[in-house]
């Protein structure tokens, strides 16, 4: 459908900090795209310290993603680099293609068994009582 899920944990950044409720406020999303015609920068999306996943809807086909996630600690503890994942998603009009292609031949095979069917009916129902008057 052209979304993405992105999905963390901590333990990517270290160890805990002794009350890790407390010490983490939440995460910094940075995330950018770069397609044929534009390119696009989003600023810090704020997220919560209990959120361990976002989906980014509406993806499009054959453009570069990057997204960067760094958690938002207490002041006292320094902020760790962000960790960031690229990516592409695959292009729609490809796999359009082959839904498409897929129920056009369903429907064609099914299409060849009901005239199969009726060749068949109409050979036993209508052919075999001429003929047997003919005998």
């Amino acid at each position: 459908n052209g979304s993405v899920l992105l999905q963390w944990g901590l333990r990517h950044w270290g160890p805990p900090p002794p009350r890790p409720s407390a010490a983490l406020r939440g995460f910094a999303l940075n995330c950018s795209w770069d397609g044929t015609y534009t390119r696009f920068p989003c600023d810090s999306v704020e997220l919560g310290a209990a959120c361990r996943d976002y989906l980014l809807a509406e993806a499009h086909g054959s453009v570069r993603y990057r997204l960067c996630l760094r958690p938002r600690y207490a002041p006292p503890r320094p902020a760790p680099p962000a960790q960031c994942v690229e990516f592409r998603v695959e292009p729609a009009a490809m796999r359009d293609i082959v839904v498409a292609m897929t129920a056009v031949g369903g429907s064609i095979c099914v299409m060849l068994v009901f005239i199969c069917l009726l060749v068949a009916y109409i050979t036993e129902n209508l052919m075999s009582p001429a003929l047997a008057r003919g005998g």
